[in-house]
């Protein structure tokens, strides 16, 4: 086995590891919509959501068994409204949401669908494979998604991502951010294993953040979508997600343990100082920020996910804000 060959074989082992419990629990949440309950949860009712609706709520993908599960939800205390609109993964901001769907058929088609706050679908872009992640701008320009794909030739098996942006404003799609320039300490990175996921927004809606993989080895980037370029700053870091003030990322580490393999981090962008969260237990999600000193996250459970929020300095301990829930939205300013 000659030094390229090791290099593609270790670089296939390193994306499968980050992606195949991903894949088998979005897979799981497909097969689990299709359940029928005998009647609604206490707490539970049935109707229209909206973004933005109600204040203090916030947004989220339903989880576990049952005929109300994989659907977007408004969750406010002890209370939930289910909605119609069935996503593999959401996210929204103030008057945008996208939805990251499956439509059955002769063959499942996956598709990112752009919508309004009244959550009724504006435009629809397909997808390359499973839906993995979803983020989108501040201002609802700038969207973007992960989805999982096989047969990528440099793949002896498994699964490897796509990423892809789409600019609301200018209607603009990048179908895949491998098109786009990598450099590292100011050589360009050129490689048939480059994979990207994971991508967060800054305020100016041009600059990003993400995870890329090569080589075996996982690296944070910044980059902007204009410039179609990124720039390693760091290494081991995986699925960041900006603070609503611009200076930390939160993430998942790997931990080498076999039972719990990542852990939540938050990095100062100014000192690049790192702090484990209180959270001990595996996190295999995108962390969003619940508001500038708390984090929000999914937790697998058996054959269902829950919502967790811990705080974001590495004190206190976690708490629980919704089971059977995943893709939390935190909460958006009241409409109107």
């Amino acid at each position: 086995m000659n030094n390229r060959t090791r290099l593609i074989v270790a670089a296939a082992f390193a994306v499968v590891l980050t992606v195949a419990a991903g894949a088998y629990v979005l897979y799981a949440r497909e097969r689990t919509t299709t359940a029928v309950t005998a009647a609604p949860s206490p707490g539970v009712s049935y109707g229209p959501v909206t973004v933005g609706a109600a204040e203090g709520a916030m947004l989220m993908v339903t989880a576990g068994g049952g005929a109300g599960s994989g659907r977007v939800a408004e969750v406010a205390g002890g209370s939930r409204t289910v909605s119609d609109l069935r996503c593999v993964r959401f996210y929204a901001v103030e008057g945008t949401a996208v939805c990251l769907t499956a439509e059955r058929g002769a063959r499942t088609r996956y598709f990112a669908k752009v919508l309004g706050p009244d959550l009724r679908e504006l435009r629809s872009v397909e997808l390359q494979g499973v839906p993995s992640r979803a983020r989108i701008s501040r201002s609802g320009r700038m969207i973007a998604w992960t989805v999982f794909v096989s047969g990528d030739s440099y793949l002896a098996s498994g699964l490897s991502t796509r990423t892809g942006i789409l600019d609301a404003k200018t209607g603009k799609v990048v179908r895949n951010m491998e098109e786009f320039q990598l450099f590292r300490d100011g050589k360009r990175l050129q490689a048939v294993d480059l994979n990207y996921w994971g991508v967060t927004f800054t305020g100016d809606e041009d600059t990003y953040y993400a995870t890329v993989s090569t080589g075996g080895e996982l690296f944070l980037v910044r980059g902007r979508v204009s410039a179609r370029r990124a720039e390693v700053i760091a290494k081991d870091v995986e699925c960041p997600s900006l603070s609503p003030d611009g200076t930390r990322l939160v993430y998942k580490k790997r931990t080498g343990e076999a039972t719990r393999p990542w852990r939540l981090y938050v990095r100062d962008l100014a000192s690049g100082r790192e702090t484990p969260l209180a959270e001990r237990e595996n996190v295999d999600d995108q962390a969003a920020w619940l508001d500038g000193q708390t984090v929000m996250y999914a937790r697998l459970r058996g054959d269902s996910t829950d919502v967790w929020a811990v705080p974001a300095d590495g004190s206190g301990e976690p708490r629980l804000i919704a089971r059977d829930a995943f893709s939390p939205v935190p909460p958006i300013p009241r409409s109107g």
